[in-house]
């Protein structure tokens, strides 16, 4: 019996072998559905929008000694875990909406460089920028206090030249620390890297995407599963609930948060305290580096330890 020749239209077609998908899936695609791909295309009134001039980057002094800040003794060591080494001892971040990438002179001093910002817009970088260096603090005249009051911290001082106190975006800086219990730098870093995808894509230096932090709204649309998936264990809850619990407050949370700059420590401790995940070290670290209660004292096992 001759055998049935399917005509060339009726013949199976390979199927393409599908791809694994991510481990973890990213937020992109987990917002996909409430945000729309819409939001990426270019409107076809583009031409009527009004020309954006920008200025060719180049690096500007900041006019700060290293005795004021050492860059390597101050945005690598768990302060904040959103600045990125892109080359080396060339470090770079995101302050609001700017793109900055900071290094050391020849003379010790510190040069910045903005990444695509309007030149409309280069002034009020730049003071976010200080602002974020906290540099209204001097280094100097408290290192000559501390070494006055302790002979083991006068012999150390020489090390610790430049190591300075950063004064973050209190909502960045509680979302980070809410990562970071029973963690370690490298993991809390993509847990961190994984939520500021949220937010709105600034560009690439050195082989690492940046992102304006995600507001309190747009970290509202990712589910407690989602974290999860992506690793973040008990966290996730903490982290939901912490921004329903700030999205409750009178006023806003950003509102909320800001208002705790004005507060004394123990006030701004128990505030704190209150949120979701946010225990008395957690609080401690908040207050200290985003907050300005510069006489906080994170104390963790190890601490107590040296202690």
């Amino acid at each position: 019996m001759q055998s049935l020749k399917l005509p060339r239209t009726m013949k199976k077609r390979r199927r393409p072998i599908p791809r694994p998908p991510s481990t973890p899936p990213t937020p992109q695609t987990l917002l996909l559905k409430t945000l729309g791909a819409s939001n990426n295309k270019p409107t076809s009134n583009s031409s009527k929008k009004p020309r954006i001039l920008f200025n060719t980057p180049k690096w500007l002094p900041l006019n700060i000694p290293q005795s004021e800040l050492s860059l390597s003794l101050t945005l690598p060591t768990g302060q904040t875990f959103r600045w990125k080494e892109t080359t080396h001892l060339h470090y770079t971040g995101v302050i609001g909406s700017h793109l900055i990438s900071l290094k050391h002179l020849q003379n010790g001093g510190v040069a910045y460089l903005l990444h695509q910002t309007p030149s409309s817009e280069e002034d009020d970088a730049r003071s976010a920028l200080l602002d974020f260096l906290n540099v209204g603090i001097s280094l100097t005249e408290i290192w000559e206090v501390f070494k006055a009051s302790d002979l083991r911290f006068a012999g150390l001082a020489r090390y610790l030249g430049g190591a300075r106190v950063l004064r973050q975006d209190p909502l960045e800086c509680l979302i980070q620390f809410l990562c970071s219990s029973n963690n370690n730098i490298g993991r809390i870093t993509k847990m961190v890297d994984y939520l500021s995808s949220l937010g709105n894509y600034l560009g690439s230096v050195g082989g690492f995407d940046f992102y304006e932090f995600p507001s309190l709204d747009r970290l509202s649309m990712i589910s407690e599963e989602d974290l999860r998936k992506a690793g973040f264990g008990y966290r996730a809850k903490y982290i939901i609930g912490t921004v329903k619990a700030l999205q409750s407050k009178p006023g806003g949370g950003i509102e909320w948060l800001a208002s705790l700059r004005e507060m004394d420590l123990h006030q701004v401790v128990d505030a704190l305290s209150t949120l979701p995940g946010v225990g008395p070290k957690v609080a401690a670290c908040i207050a200290l580096f985003s907050l300005d209660q510069h006489h906080a004292i994170p104390v963790d096992t190890h601490v107590w330890q040296k202690c």
